[in-house]
């Protein structure tokens, strides 16, 4: 019988790779500068409240959930695990833009690299009983990840450096609410 979800992911040793929430306001300028805001898309008003949210249910579930919290460098990423984990660290980490170039014309070799890199830093396992939160961004259909909603979590299970990662599951928000109910 497979363990339910709600028990793997109380038990550590997985990682929830996230999507920030919802950001409508803005747009990315080619030449997007991180330490400005104005330059990128922002969340929205509902992209603020599914992120108090998101946090709100890794805490009633009891899910351990490791310090610091990984996030992309852009202005979305960082507000939505602020709004999530306000008495966290954050580790902001400029690899994960490079899951933005993805969606762009970009050479095969460029491609190739960016999903190495992926599987290094998703092959590597937390310290038993927690579990590492990566916010960044949304894979293109068909590539790595795949396609995340906003707040959307896929969990992931390192296998350890260098024997990749295995996909567990997929969850929405909504998902993500009624863990303890529907296995």
């Amino acid at each position: 019988m497979e363990k339910p979800i709600l028990d793997l992911l109380r038990a550590g040793g997985l990682i929830l790779y996230v999507r920030h929430g919802e950001a409508t306001v803005g747009e990315d300028q080619p030449y997007v500068n991180f330490q400005n805001c104005y330059t990128q898309r922002n969340l929205s008003d509902y992209g603020r409240r599914e992120a108090v949210y998101y946090g709100q249910m890794l805490r009633y579930w009891q899910i351990p959930i490791r310090s610091p919290i990984m996030t992309s460098p852009f202005c979305r990423t960082i507000e939505t695990a602020q709004l999530a984990f306000p008495t966290m660290y954050l580790q902001i980490d400029p690899f994960w833009f490079s899951i933005t170039k993805l969606a762009e014309t970009i050479s095969t070799t460029e491609q190739q690299q960016i999903l190495k890199d992926v599987q290094k830093y998703l092959e590597v396992k937390p310290p038993l009983g927690t579990n590492q939160v990566i916010i960044a961004h949304s894979f293109p259909k068909g590539t790595a990840l795949g396609e995340i909603t906003s707040m959307g979590t896929v969990i992931i299970k390192p296998k350890g450096v260098g024997n990749g990662y295995e996909i567990v599951k997929q969850l929405t928000l909504a998902d993500l609410a009624t863990l303890g109910t529907s296995q």
